[in-house]
């Protein structure tokens, strides 16, 4: 029998549970989809916690890979035995089976582990539009990222070393920075013992980075604001230490006319046509063994309770996947 993990109420990773689960036919327009594995983000805390609100009770999880089952009517563009992936998807991933839209369904290339897929697919296409879309990167640009030794962060590295930027990555430990040093990291700075925007300014000879990226969120906002050169753009992505503070813009005007955004993979990956590019290239990168996926925690779905309490310990290195 199909199991799913749920939650009933937000609140810490106790509120989680293993339970039996009813799947059902897909629908029109849907498929059903046996998971190989599942992702584990930092994202999926917020839904448990409430700062993502959703209707309750709820399943969790919005990223895995897998083989398609069954397809309902309307549905052309897959067939069972596709191997697919997908991220973004109403929450449910944290389970053995499920059915969706097929309209969420990318295609995994057989030179692709569901496991590599299901550790890369949010992590990945967030890799991708940071640096292909949101702001025009040339060889030689330097640029800020925090969290260097995360599951993004780790991807982005590999990807920026492809595309020549020089990269400047934080870390919170000695151990961390030896890890983002191995995948191309340039120069790590430990955000817990040193001044971030002083050595910053220092490695770039007083002018600070084109773009800074920044999941970290509330206790990173002021360094990453104050390590941007003139009219650099500061690249708010994730809030893993909580909500950035409110923006004053007159500090905008005095850091030298300086931009923030605030963006979303949702909006970058709507467009199937744009998705479906995105994809190509990191599914390219991936299997062409130019960008290696480091998994280094791996959970069984009974113990997601667990898996989110390590998460927001702050001591997992890379991604982190639930193996079926």
């Amino acid at each position: 029998m199909a199991h799913a993990v749920r939650f009933y109420r937000t609140g810490g990773p106790e509120v989680l549970r293993w339970e039996p689960a009813e799947v059902g036919e897909p629908g029109a327009g849907e498929v059903r989809v046996r998971h190989g594995a599942v992702g584990l983000n930092f994202a999926d805390t917020y839904f448990r916690t409430g700062l993502y609100p959703a209707p309750l009770p709820a399943g969790m999880g919005v990223e895995a890979a897998g083989v398609v089952e069954r397809v309902g009517s309307g549905v052309t563009g897959f067939a069972p035995g596709d191997r697919v992936t997908y991220t973004g998807s109403p929450l449910g991933a944290y389970s053995t089976e499920r059915v969706l839209s097929a309209e969420h369904l990318i295609r995994l290339p057989d030179s692709i582990a569901f496991d590599i897929a299901a550790a890369m697919t949010m992590r990945g296409l967030t890799t991708a539009y940071l640096l292909r879309r949101i702001h025009p990167l040339h060889p030689g640009d330097t640029v800020l990222l925090h969290a260097a030794a995360g599951g993004v962060g780790l991807i982005f590295l590999q990807w920026a070393k492809l595309l020549g930027l020089t990269v400047i990555g934080t870390v919170s430990t000695p151990e961390k920075a030896a890890v983002a040093r191995a995948h191309g990291c340039d120069h790590v700075l430990i955000h817990t013992r040193e001044n971030v925007p002083e050595r910053v300014r220092e490695i770039t000879g007083g002018a600070g980075v084109r773009v800074a990226y920044d999941s970290v969120g509330k206790t990173t906002f002021d360094m990453s604001l104050d390590s941007l050169a003139r009219r650099g753009l500061l690249v708010c992505f994730g809030t893993a230490s909580g909500p950035v503070p409110p923006i004053d813009a007159m500090r905008l005007a005095m850091r030298g006319s300086v931009f923030v955004t605030r963006p979303a993979l949702a909006d970058y990956i709507v467009d199937p046509a744009e998705r479906a590019e995105l994809a190509g290239e990191l599914f390219g990168h991936v299997g062409a063994g130019r960008i290696h996926i480091e998994i280094n925690q791996r959970y069984e779905l009974p113990d997601a309770v667990q898996a989110h309490r390590e998460l927001e310990a702050g001591t997992s290195v890379g991604s982190s996947v639930f193996q079926l």
